[in-house]
């Protein structure tokens, strides 16, 4: 069984709808070697970059921040779709294509004292992440970069967020 994670990624093609290629994880995620050396590599491309929490985009941004979390024994802070939360919680409405969609965070999730990652799994449109950066702004944490197991660099996403933050890619694809 192959640990190269990078090929443990399945293109579906047509899924969610024609034209779309999805990038299917559950291959790598049931690979333990594998999925071990994406956290190690999420765990070195962030350094010693003084993070305090980070700040998981759901779904699939919850199982590579819960895992890299524990490894560098930090906090995890979770954003969701509306509802969700069972706190107070602060929203980040965004637009998409067609239409809008939307973010929420609890309030006291974080403290102007953080330091944080927004992760995911996949950088596309960036409109995501860029929402989740402005509930970290809203709070009045600090944004100390991005972390994305794979980017789509043809949709750009890179522009929608924050200029000088840095962003770690593991797995950039055209």
């Amino acid at each position: 069984m192959t640990t190269d994670w990078k090929q443990l990624i399945a293109d579906v093609p047509d899924f969610p709808k024609p034209g779309i290629v999805f990038k299917d994880i559950t291959p790598l995620l049931a690979n333990g070697p594998a999925f071990r050396k994406v956290i190690d590599a999420f765990a070195v491309a962030l350094g010693d970059s003084g993070v305090t929490q980070l700040v998981a985009i759901e779904s699939r941004g919850f199982i590579f921040g819960a895992a890299l979390a524990h490894h560098l024994g930090i906090g995890l802070t979770l954003v969701r779709k509306p509802g969700k939360l069972p706190r107070a919680a602060f929203s980040e409405t965004y637009a998409l294509e067609y239409g809008t969609d939307t973010v929420e965070m609890h309030a006291d999730a974080l403290t102007v004292a953080d330091r944080v990652i927004i992760i995911d799994d996949v950088l596309a449109t960036g409109g995501t992440a860029a929402a989740t950066a402005r509930l970290v702004e809203q709070i009045g944490a600090q944004l100390a970069g991005f972390a994305f197991l794979m980017e789509l660099s043809f949709l750009d996403g890179r522009a929608k967020l924050p200029a000088g933050v840095p962003i770690h890619t593991l797995y950039p694809l055209g």
